[in-house]
């Protein structure tokens, strides 16, 4: 019997009994489109890990106050150290091989007017650098100066959104905008650049951070107390250098000796992104590991089906070995039945992974994102389960004794 033969009876074989072989594919699409679904899920989540890291900027130092590394509360004024402004200004001047320093001071939501209109937008206190480290860029007019900062100009540059809905078809530039209780001169507007992470630039107003700090936010009662400076390093290999530098500078403006603690603590993009990866290859096996699960499930159901399918099929097993089909032609037939099983099942798994997929990011907070490796492996695993765990009944099948075959009712 040639191959298209035995594929042809095979498919007889499945054909005649299709709820039993639906059910037996159901195992296989079920683990397969949990394959699919799940390593969405994982591409997902660190695609958008990656977007929030290169949100950031390029090349960034992030400079925090070491915890436990100032004052405590009831020691030297009550409140724990902090960075403050003159820290960031310090860096700015006094280190080299960077490129621009940033520091922030986002206060809680205001409400923004400009005519009749009114929205409600994060104000954020900033640095002339903010641009340059953020990646961010000025769509129209200009950002803030140093002058701005040293003379607690009012003004405002707008995010691409805000300007859109204060002004709509106006020029924002030199129109007055009131946030809070102060009123603000439009200077700038910044090009589109959307959501990043959690954080929309575009619905923002820009402020001097010394103006945040004297208007908004609990700066008010603390004074020009910042929580992290961004710095932006000229390239990779000017990093380590910055990094000595910031780390030596903070720790004598601060007054910290070789024997205390150092008073900052600095991370970089490389450290954010290795724990990324270090997290989403975890996360990534563990759901490796359990559509594995599903798939040996689906993979034990057809070995059970194609034993029982032998057993019902003995006879017919025997009449073909009469008509003289050898013992690889038996073999062969109920391979190729498993084998079909597994594929059709792979294929409809494929399917209702890739749409289960859409639908779990469409209607969940997590992101999912359907990569073509993963549908290669699902079918792939599919197929290696098909074979693997129909082998035993196939063998068993072909083992048959013709003439107790025959006599089998």
């Amino acid at each position: 019997m040639n191959l298209l033969e035995t594929i042809k009876v095979a498919w007889e074989g499945i054909n005649s009994n299709k709820i039993r072989s639906l059910l037996t594919m159901l195992g296989i699409i079920i683990g397969v489109a949990a394959v699919i679904v799940m390593m969405a899920v994982s591409a997902g989540t660190e695609a958008t890990i990656e977007e929030r890291i290169s949100g950031l900027g390029s090349n960034l130092i992030i400079v925090t106050a070491q915890f436990g590394g100032g004052r405590m509360p009831g020691q030297g004024g009550g409140m724990p150290e902090t960075l403050e402004y003159e820290d960031a200004l310090a860096i700015e001047e006094g280190v080299s091989g960077i490129v621009g320093v940033a520091a922030e001071q986002i206060a809680t939501s205001q409400v923004v007017k400009a005519g009749s209109v009114n929205i409600e937008v994060d104000v954020l206190g900033a640095m002339p650098g903010f641009p340059q480290v953020r990646g961010v860029e000025l769509g129209e007019g200009r950002f803030l100066t140093q002058q701005d900062l040293d003379r607690n100009a009012k003004v405002a540059v707008l995010g691409y959104q805000t300007a859109q809905d204060l002004f709509e078809d106006q020029d924002p530039i030199g129109q007055t905008i009131s946030a809070g209780k102060i009123k603000l001169t439009v200077v700038g507007v910044m090009d589109e650049k959307g959501l990043v992470g959690d954080t929309d630039y575009d619905q923002r107003v820009y402020v001097p951070l010394t103006v945040a700090f004297k208007h908004f936010s609990f700066s008010r009662r603390f004074g020009d107390r910042i929580g992290v400076v961004y710095v932006a390093a000229e390239s990779q290999e000017t990093m380590g250098s910055a990094i000595i530098q910031i780390e030596n500078l903070l720790n004598r403006r601060h007054e910290k000796t070789e024997f205390d603690d150092s008073f900052v603590n600095i991370v970089t993009q490389d450290q954010i992104i290795e724990t990324q990866e270090a997290t989403t290859e975890a996360f990534r096996d563990l759901l490796t590991w359990v559509a594995g699960v599903s798939l040996l499930v689906g993979g034990i159901g057809i070995m059970n089906i194609m034993l029982v399918s032998v057993t019902e099929r003995t006879r017919e097993i025997g009449l073909r070995q009469a008509v003289g089909a050898a013992p690889g032609d038996i073999r062969l037939q109920f391979l190729i039945e498993a084998l079909v099983l597994s594929l059709v099942g792979g294929l409809i798994g494929v399917a209702a992974g890739v749409g289960g997929a859409q639908v779990f990011g469409q209607t969940s907070d997590m992101r999912t994102v359907v990569v073509l490796e993963s549908i290669i492996l699902a079918f792939a695993s599919a197929a290696t389960v098909g074979v693997f765990f129909g082998f035993y009944p196939a063998n068993k099948a072909a083992q048959l004794d013709p003439i107790e075959a025959l006599r089998h009712e």
